[in-house]
Formats: structure tokens, sequence, C-alpha cells
């Protein structure tokens, strides 16, 4: 039956929030840190470069690695597992270069912190010190890329940086020093390579279409605003330069509820996502995430189970054992359905709390937007599927966001962030 399979892993998603340092410096030469603050940067900075220094308080001391990413704009860092406190949010508009951020765990003995930032930047330097002589701190000098000198400046120019503590792997990344070079690697398959290296294939399902115009007040048409709103989301993952994304309808058309889910399936697609608009009689606003009940996947796994139990498995098949142990092989297929149902599940699970973590930061959301339904396009055995209700269109406030482009956009950058929260993950890089 074609079913994928995995061993089923454990993974949280743990966001760890405090308060400690953020400063931003003006487009002007540096002014002495105070001497409970982090050193200035190592190289003496440009006159007109914009810059902020970011401080992020450890627990314990560890290694790290720092990077710049694009579309959106952001500094990542990764660490292993470890607590972290983090500066107070900005609440009136960006600090410096720095519009916001989040931190905590992002899988199994892995922490991440991501800083959203204004525009394209690199980290000028990253070095861990010991506030007080005391507490391990991770400090980023975040430089805007736009005012950096016109002649870069190369690492083996700048002033040396300090050794790390005898124990510490040195740091990695934009900024860093000293950096080992990578052990040669060995040869590879062109296939395996282009295996490995495959982008993940997202289908965006926008809902209704056709003759089917879904919810509609307020002037707006659901099947249009979520039409307009897949085309934005669909141009924002592939910018992004990770991803192959397909819809299952890119014009006014009806397509049936179940050769959506078919079309997925038969993609191999890693995430399906379906996207409408919600109605109500009340005055209720915000948007909706939702995922499979769990008593509908505990049906999927009986059904899955039950249908490879009655594979005929021709006796060709069975060269190298007794065909009389087919029902052997049958039970194991059957196991292997079932298991492949139980990782779905569970990756849909952590996907739809990525998609409410971050879609939270764009939007309103109703109270406990994580809801769950037995919805037809969420009953896949193979894809991860949520169903996004992006807002009310009985709702003239949500109703004027629905119309909105600079909305659309907005809510689809948090999406693509979600999208990539839960590609970190470890469980959802593993194929089935």
């Amino acid at each position: 039956m074609g079913l994928r399979f995995e061993r089923s892993i454990a993974c949280a998603l743990v966001l760890g929030v405090a308060s400690i340092f953020l400063s931003a410096a003006a487009s002007a030469a540096p002014q002495a840190a105070p001497a409970n603050q982090a050193a200035p940067a190592q190289s003496a900075p440009h006159p007109d470069q914009k810059r902020t220094r970011f401080i992020i308080a450890l627990e314990r001391r560890s290694t790290y690695q720092v990077f710049s990413l694009a579309n959106p704009n952001r500094v990542v860092v990764e660490l292993p597992a470890v607590g972290l406190r983090l500066p107070p949010l900005p609440k009136n508009g960006p600090v410096g270069l720095v519009s916001g951020f989040r931190g905590g765990r992002s899988g199994p003995k892995k922490s991440k912190v991501i800083i959203r930032v204004t525009e394209p930047v690199f980290v000028e330097t990253a070095k861990l010190e010991m506030k007080d002589g005391k507490e391990p701190q991770l400090v980023l000098d975040i430089v805007s890329l736009a005012s950096a000198p016109v002649t870069p400046v190369h690492t083996a120019s700048a002033a040396p940086a300090p050794k790390p503590e005898p124990d510490f792997d040195k740091p990695f990344g934009l900024g860093a020093s000293d950096l080992l070079p990578r052990p040669p690697q060995p040869a590879q398959r062109p296939d395996a390579i282009e295996k490995r290296t495959a982008k993940q294939l997202i289908v965006i399902d926008p809902g209704h279409g056709g003759h089917d115009s879904g919810a509609q007040k307020n002037g707006v048409v659901e099947k249009d605003v979520v039409l307009a709103f897949s085309h934005t989301l669909r141009k924002k993952l592939e910018e992004s330069g990770r991803y192959r994304v397909l819809m299952t309808r890119e014009t006014d058309e009806f397509i049936p509820l179940g050769d959506r889910t078919a079309f997925a399936e038969q993609h191999n697609a890693s995430l399906f996502i379906a996207v409408h608009a919600d109605y109500a009689r009340s005055s209720a606003r915000g948007a909706t995430i939702y995922s499979l009940r769990p008593s509908v996947a505990e049906r999927l796994k009986s059904s899955a189970r039950a249908r490879a139990s009655d594979i005929d498995i021709p006796e060709s098949k069975f060269a190298a054992i007794d065909a009389r142990d087919s029902d052997i092989v049958k039970r194991m297929l059957a196991d292997r359905a079932t298991a492949a149902v139980e990782v779905t599940h569970h990756r849909t699970d952590l996907f739809s709390r990525s998609v409410v973590e971050y879609m939270g930061d764009s939007t309103n959301l109703r109270s406990n937007p994580h809801k769950t339904a037995a919805f037809k396009v969420l009953k896949s055995a193979l894809v991860p599927s949520v169903l996004i209700e992006l807002a009310y269109v009985t709702n003239k406030s949500d109703a004027k966001l629905l119309m909105s482009e600079s909305w659309r956009r907005k809510v689809s950058d948090s999406i693509a962030e979600a999208v990539d929260n839960y590609f970190a993950l470890s469980i959802a890089k593993i194929p089935m």
C-alpha cells in the first residue's frame, strides 16, 4: 500500500523567555561600555555602520553556532540544550536593528534563538563572556549589511580574537575567527547527493473554488481570499530557496476533497496546508489552526493495519524465505503501516503548535487556537496536515484584513517561520 515509516521520536517545543539586556548603537562612534556590560566589538566599527548588540545569558558555558538568513531577515543562534535568558521583547517598535525574537528548545538536545531584524545584517562578532566572572553570556554584535564598508573587513586583518575558555570549542559562524577548515568528505553517488539535498515539498490547498464559494460576508468571498493568500504564502516559501511548493488549485476551480489529500500523497509531500476563512453567527474573530482529531487518527491506524494485513503477496516475492511465512510478513507490514500513521499524527501536532506560536506574532488568534477536527482534508496517513482558518468573514475587522495584501504578506511571513521551525526539528527531517 506504499505507506512510509519511521520510528516515532518524542519531541517538544519549549519557549524560554526572561530578561537581561539589549542595547542598540546608533550610526556613530561607539561609547565605552559600563563595567557590567559586555565588551565592545573587537574591531573598530565603521562610523556609518548601524549596529545592535544582543546578549543571551546561559545557565552554563556552551558551544554555539551563529548565522544570518534572509527572506525573512533574521539571525539564528543554535546551541545544545541549555537554559536561556533573553532581553525584554521590544514593545514600541524595533530596538536598533532588532524587531523581535524568540528562543527555547528546538528539538532533542537542541536550543535555538531566532532574532528578527529590520534589514539584511551580518554578525560582526559572536563571543562568550563571563558576566561578573560567574554567569556565561553570548554577546552578538549585529551590523547592517547595507552600511558595511565597501571594502570588506577580512578576519585576517581584524584584531585577534581572545582565546576561548580552555575547555571550549571555538565559536562557529559569522563573526568568528580561527575556524578550522572542514575535513575532507568521502565521494558520494550523484543520486545519493540529490536525495540528501532535495527540497522539502509543501502542498498548499486553497479551500473551495468554482461553484463552491465558501463563506461570504462583508464583501468577502472565501474562495477568492484564500486563493490570494495561498499565492502569497507560496511565493514566500519559494523565495526562501528551501522548499518546493505545489497548490491543489491555482485558479478558481473546484477540486473534490478526496482529490486534495490524494494530490499531496501522490507527490510525496512533507506538509499539507489547507487555507480557509471562517464564518460565525457571533462576533468571533481571529485565526484557528486545526489538526486531526485523535480518535480519527486511531481509526486511521486500524484501517491502515487492516489493509496491510489483507495484501495478497505473490509467492514470487518470497524467493529467500518459505512462502508459508507470508503471515509473518503481513504482520510486519501492518506494524509498519500503524507506525506510519502514528508518526504522521505526531508530526502534525508539532507543526500545528509551531503555526500557533509564530502566527500569533502577526495576527489575532482565537482563544485556545489549536483545535482538532475530522475534516476530510486532514485524514492522511502519509502527510502531516493542518487546516488554517485565517479569520472570520463575518467579523468586519477580520474581513478588512482578509482583503489586505500587506496583512497577507505579514501572516505569510509568520507561517513561513513556522515551517522553518518545524523542519529544524530532527523528526521532520527523517524520510518516512
